[in-house]
């Protein structure tokens, strides 16, 4: 019945906006630490690309194990999925400023914040609102494959359980379900990334990405 398919939804949502949060809020803090400090970098980067490089998929009933069917489990799995591409972003992001600007406010006596403020953070919000888009993406299929392995409720419980009574149709049903929630979540960051960013000229691209040809 869609009341059923509405508690469904319901969890399965709660798991990958909190696993966004988590992961999104871990990626952002040490995104930061690792772009503006190369001794953190050289220390941590090795072990987060190494982390990254374990298929979550084999590490998710490990964490089923660990933190139990509840929903705890699929907000770390989601968490941990969402962290990567958003870090990536966002070290890139904050890279990415032009080093005569940074000159520039070093020799008006700035200070590393004030450098980070009003230069990084926003040349790097672009990346970030890019990465923030797959990371939620990632959440979803985060949570979908916990809940694959082991779970009480949730739209990945019922694809498992559809799929031991052989109901093809109820699969389907439920595969559309989740590309139209994929499909709202990337709306979501979509429609809030125009609005903090309505100052990118990015934004203002032709749909078609043609760009104003040079002169001659």
């Amino acid at each position: 019945s869609s009341t059923m398919y509405f508690g469904h939804i319901g969890t399965t949502l709660m798991e990958t906006m909190l696993g966004f949060a988590v992961g999104c809020t871990m990626a952002f803090t040490l995104g930061v630490a690792v772009a503006l400090s190369r001794r953190t970098e050289y220390f941590l980067y090795p072990f987060i690309v190494m982390f990254q490089a374990m298929p979550k998929v084999a590490l998710a009933p490990i964490i089923i194990i660990w933190f139990g069917l509840g929903i705890t489990s699929k907000v770390v799995t989601a968490a941990l999925v969402a962290f990567f591409p958003l870090l990536v972003n966002t070290i890139v992001g904050l890279r990415s400023s032009d080093e005569d600007r940074v000159n520039l406010m070093r020799s008006l006596a700035a200070s590393r914040w004030q450098i980070f403020w009003m230069l990084q953070l926003p040349n790097a919000m672009p990346y970030i609102f890019a990465g923030l888009e797959i990371a939620m993406i990632f959440a979803l299929l985060g949570a979908i494959v916990a809940e694959l392995v082991g779970a009480e409720s949730g739209l990945g419980m019922l694809i498992q359980s559809m799929n031991f009574t052989m109901d093809v149709a109820g699969q389907f049903s439920v595969l559309l379900i989740l590309s139209a929630l994929g499909l709202i979540l990337n709306g979501i960051v979509t429609a809030f990334r125009r609005r903090v960013l309505f100052w990118d000229a990015s934004q203002k691209l032709d749909i078609r990405g043609a760009k104003p040809k040079k002169p001659a």
